[in-house]
């Protein structure tokens, strides 16, 4: 038995999306989540910024002695793969888990996939899923205003901001007749209910922080290292009270105490 944590990370609420995911599927485990909210978003900066906000964020990760990691960050894991990879633990992002759950969507209709300007920007998404949906049309579309409105607390499927956004950016997905849309930056499941009400019901939607989840949740089991007690501990580089009141809601319900951590100085050139 290890009782060492599993690691999860994201720039701020999205990722809890994963953790809430990964704790119905392994209630015993033990969770550290970071959420780097004094720094979101990432996906409108430059791909070499993130490469070294990624980096920053996974050493305070496993200064936590974590046993394994979850990346819950679709542009961090686009846009900084090797990064990820000179990890030495069992680390899963949400590209890969994404991309293969996508691949089982039956028909020829289109696919989707939304994600932010960085990750849409370096084409991660579209070719993974070209490659793994051959013959398939591949809808890619950014969504800058997702993330700010999410961690500004504009979630509801009736707030006008929300949905007059979320309209905007889908209009073209839904003009297309897309088969499912693959939720390719972990906060847009947050906001699922706004999505699909707008794109109507016959559109699957695919939660890459769902499918990374139950990556890491197989890697755990065949490796050998399961183990815990079902603690979770939250650290943010945001408010704390408004942090732990977010995370109580998306989370259902649980009691949330965050810490705080200073926002980590990155060069800019």
């Amino acid at each position: 038995m290890d009782n060492r944590p599993v690691g999860i990370f994201d720039t701020g609420l999205g990722g809890l999306t994963a953790v809430k995911a990964f704790r119905e599927l392994m209630p015993k485990e033990n969770i550290v989540y970071f959420g780097d909210s004094g720094r979101v978003p990432y996906g409108g900066r430059p791909r070499e910024m993130i490469r070294k906000m990624a980096r920053q964020d996974l050493e305070l990760v496993l200064s936590y002695d974590v046993k394994a990691v979850i990346v819950a960050c679709g542009t961090i894991t686009v846009a900084a793969p090797d990064v990820l990879d000179a990890c030495e633990l069992p680390l899963t992002g949400v590209l890969k888990a994404g991309v293969c759950a996508m691949s089982c969507v039956a028909g020829s209709a289109p696919l989707g996939v939304i994600a932010t300007e960085a990750s849409i920007r370096c084409g991660a998404f579209k070719n993974a899923l070209s490659a793994a949906c051959p013959g398939r049309e591949i809808i890619d579309i950014a969504c800058p205003e997702f993330v700010p409105l999410i961690e500004s607390w504009h979630i509801s499927a009736d707030d006008p901001l929300l949905t007059d956004a979320v309209e905007r950016a889908l209009r073209p997905m839904k003009q297309s007749g897309i088969a499912a849309l693959l939720l390719g930056c972990t906060h847009y499941g947050i906001i699922g209910d706004a999505i699909s009400a707008y794109l109507g019901g016959d559109v699957q939607l695919i939660s890459a922080s769902e499918c990374a989840a139950k990556e890491m949740r197989d890697r755990i089991l065949s490796s050998g290292i399961a183990g815990g007690n079902g603690e979770t501990r939250f650290i943010t580089s945001g408010h704390t009270d408004s942090f732990d009141a977010e995370a109580s809601a998306i989370l259902g319900g649980w009691d949330v105490r965050s810490e705080y951590t200073a926002p980590m100085e990155v060069d800019e050139q």
